[in-house]
């Protein structure tokens, strides 16, 4: 060993440097194995016709030349720019409202508006037809619209996508100084005035990072529109409706590729705005703080909790829609739509299977993405490398859940793959669902690295400590509440994903969330909505446990933090 480590450069001349070397190539590997070779994989399958011979755009022709399939490019544009509005403008309300007013109860709201999370997208859809549809509470209030097309679908999306883009706007709204305002009051500046000069070009890098955020969402989502979408096509069904119902591989690869290209877009521009952005506060600024207005308060109270309202409104009607006999005409209270004895979808074994699911991925996910992180930021040397790990750590955030599974077809399914024996398991749906959601858990292990001082790891290796028991002794521990919430976030991903893994499942590893899709195509509508609710019960009490035990560590694991 010593004679082969005598030959390698000066950076390798060390057992550590060339584990961590090793391990950074495995963690490239598979990013390539799980991201890149399927999806180029996808790419020459769309250049290919169904005998599997090269003939180079006319798949695309034919898309473009089917009237059908080609105005779902515009429909989905529609949607996805509709609900945008709708959900930005709503969330940056609530959003001034819990920041920068003295409305009560913001800690209540907060709890609320998350509560769309920890539900699939398919239980909104689910919901608005049963307040909404032809046997709906509040059918009437449509004016003779069909809840089935584009208004049911924005409804939907803006319900499931509103809590990512408050969370984004209220850390924008968090950080503002004092001394700003205290200026433009001294001068007389109007209220509304302050507003446009100051507050607005505060916030306006994380308006736009979430307007593209709630865009890509939007256009790529599959869940709302495939419940309530009726013959209103987008693209994500498209891709659906070509694979599943018409076996036309070819041309759904085409249509995954169309769908890629927007959400590229739209992280591409995202990334290049966040690194305009500047701090806002210095190290002189004052925080600011509200002064109570009642007026102001009051309007941004009842805001806010009309939006609480609805979501309640929206979760609690699917509940009740899953425990009534038979909606509308016999509400008498049951449990058999639980039972899932003989219907469509897996029943209860799919459920459990989404348990074996969201507890392997973010067990295996936690410590492949912190490590992977660890090495981006704490390893010397090996810049290219870590570099390029970083790039294909963001990349996932830019691929829609339809196109990372149609590609693991295609990629894993092929003659020749020494991999193919994935294909139908449980291991490939591990695989899928971390790549799928591999980013913000990146991002997130990255901020909490980026704070611990490299001292760390200098007097580790001044001491001749393996770099390896300085992770497990002393970066994780320090870093573990980060690492909870990284669990926790791939935990509810797993547990309500549906595009990711609607193609890659089996017979023995049927997911609940594919589970409540095939419900509805069956007709068990109640039955659906129990999958949906039961799912959402689910994520609710992992992440109650989340919140306890989080308390737990800072309370005594890190009690240093408090004390400090």
């Amino acid at each position: 060993m010593n004679a082969v480590l005598s030959l390698l450069p000066q950076t390798l001349r060390s057992r550590e440097s060339l584990i961590r070397l090793i391990v950074l190539l495995l963690a490239v590997a598979l990013m390539v194995f799980g991201l890149l070779m399927p999806l180029l994989t996808m790419l020459i399958k769309s250049l290919q016709n169904r005998a599997g011979d090269f003939i180079g755009l006319a798949n695309f022709a034919e898309y473009f030349q089917t009237p059908a399939l080609a105005n779902s490019i515009f429909q989905s544009l529609f949607v996805a720019f509709f609900s945008t509005a709708i959900v930005v403008s709503l969330a940056f309300l609530c959003a001034y409202g819990i920041t920068r007013t003295c409305m009560p109860g913001k800690r209540a709201f907060r709890l609320l508006a998350i509560l769309p999370i920890l539900a699939p997208s398919l239980l909104p859809a689910i919901s608005l037809v049963y307040l909404f549809g032809n046997q709906g509470w509040f059918r009437d209030v449509l004016m003779g619209q069909s809840i089935y097309g584009p208004i049911g679908i924005v409804m939907g999306m803006s319900f499931w996508i509103f809590p990512h883009a408050l969370m984004i706007l209220t850390t924008a709204l968090s950080n503002s100084d004092a001394r700003l305002y205290e200026a433009a009051e001294a001068l007389g500046t109007p209220k509304w005035r302050t507003f446009l000069t100051i507050t607005l070009p505060g916030v306006r890098y994380g308006l736009i990072s979430c307007a593209f955020v709630v865009f890509t969402l939007a256009i790529t989502d599959f869940g709302v529109p495939k419940i309530i979408g009726g013959q209103y096509s987008v693209l994500a069904t498209d891709v659906y409706r070509q694979v599943v119902g018409q076996q036309n591989f070819q041309m759904g690869s085409v249509v995954s590729v169309i769908l890629l290209l927007p959400a590229v877009i739209s992280f591409i521009v995202d990334r290049v705005i966040q690194r305009r952005q500047v701090a806002q506060l210095s190290a002189r600024a004052v925080p600011w703080q509200p002064a109570p207005q009642p007026l102001r308060d009051g309007v941004f109270t009842l805001i806010c909790y009309s939006v609480a309202g609805i979501i309640l409104l929206v979760i609690g009607t699917a509940i009740y829609a899953s425990l009534v006999q038979f909606w509308p005409y016999n509400l008498s209270i049951t449990l058999d739509h639980y039972g899932f004895d003989g219907l469509a979808g897996g029943g209860w074994p799919a459920w459990f299977n989404s348990l074996k699911l969201a507890f392997s991925v973010a067990v295996i996910g936690t410590l492949v993405v912190f490590f992977n992180a660890w090495l981006i930021e704490k390893t010397e040397g090996y810049a290219p490398l870590r570099q390029g790990l970083h790039f294909l750590a963001m990349l996932p955030m830019a691929v829609p859940g339809m196109v990372l599974g149609l590609a693991y077809i295609f990629f894993f399914n092929q003659a020749g793959n020494p991999f193919n024996w994935l294909y139908g398991t449980l291991a490939i749906l591990v695989l899928n669902t971390l790549v799928h959601f591999y980013t913000v858990c990146h991002l997130t292990s990255v901020t909490a690295l980026k704070q611990l001082d490299p001292e760390f790891e200098a007097v580790g290796a001044s001491l001749k400590v393996p770099f390896w028991t300085t992770f497990w002794r002393v970066t994780l521990p320090v870093s573990l509440p980060a690492v909870l919430d990284i669990s926790v976030y791939l935990f509810v991903n797993a547990m309500t994903t549906v595009s990711a893994v609607v193609f890659l499942y089996n017979s023995d590893t049927r997911l609940a969330s594919v589970a409540v899709l095939h419900l509805d195509e069956a007709g068990y509508f109640a039955s659906a909505a129990a999958m949906a609710v039961l799912i959402f019960f689910t994520s609710l009490v992992v992440k109650l446990l989340h919140a306890l035990l989080t308390h737990v560590v800072l309370t005594r694991a890190q009690r240093w933090r408090l004390t400090s």
